[in-house]
């Protein structure tokens, strides 16, 4: 087997890993657990794709708006399809993330990082244009990290005997309007 036939086959991890996300944000109000740096704020908002069947029979739903608008999203969880990317609010202390999540390639897009504090003349000076971009890199790196974070603790039900009940759980919310 190949790369590419394993990312084929393994997606749905991504896809269930979204899905699982944004049924924890909704769970406790916004508030989801990062083990090793306490509570974050995840909010799913404006942008969903999902998506149902492989090759030329696919079908792709796209779910824009605002949050309270996302039943459509949840309609479409209903009716078996998965979800592929979604718009992502990811506030932790005084940091805000906002950025797209590709399901199943773990592929970020549309990153906007927490703002830094700009020095005007910057070009001018090499060692302070070197740290912005520096900066940049921690909070991106901080990004992936939180993600990552999220995924292990996923993954860590997703293989355990907990997954059934979680699994029961997410059909509730799914189900419950």
């Amino acid at each position: 087997m190949d790369l590419v036939d394993l990312i084929v086959e393994k997606r749905f991890l991504g896809q269930e890993f979204l899905t699982w996300l944004w049924w924890k944000s909704e769970e406790r109000g916004g508030s989801v657990h990062v083990p090793s740096r306490g509570d974050a704020l995840v909010v799913f908002e404006k942008h969903m794709l999902l998506e149902f069947g492989e090759g030329d029979t696919s079908e792709k739903l796209i779910c824009q708006g605002l949050q309270s608008e996302l039943k459509e999203a949840r309609t479409g969880l209903r009716m078996a399809k998965k979800l592929e990317q979604a718009r992502i609010l990811l506030t932790l202390g005084a940091l805000e993330w906002n950025f797209t999540l590709v399901g199943s390639m773990m592929e970020f897009r549309n990153v906007k990082l927490p703002k830094i504090a700009r020095v005007d003349g910057i070009q001018d000076n090499a060692e302070e244009l070197e740290g912005m971009i520096l900066e940049r890199i921690y909070l991106f790196e901080q990004l992936v990290g939180v993600i990552n974070e999220f995924f292990r603790v996923f993954l860590g039900v997703r293989v355990s005997s907990e997954w059934k009940t979680e699994l029961v759980r997410i059909h509730q919310w799914i189900h419950n309007e």
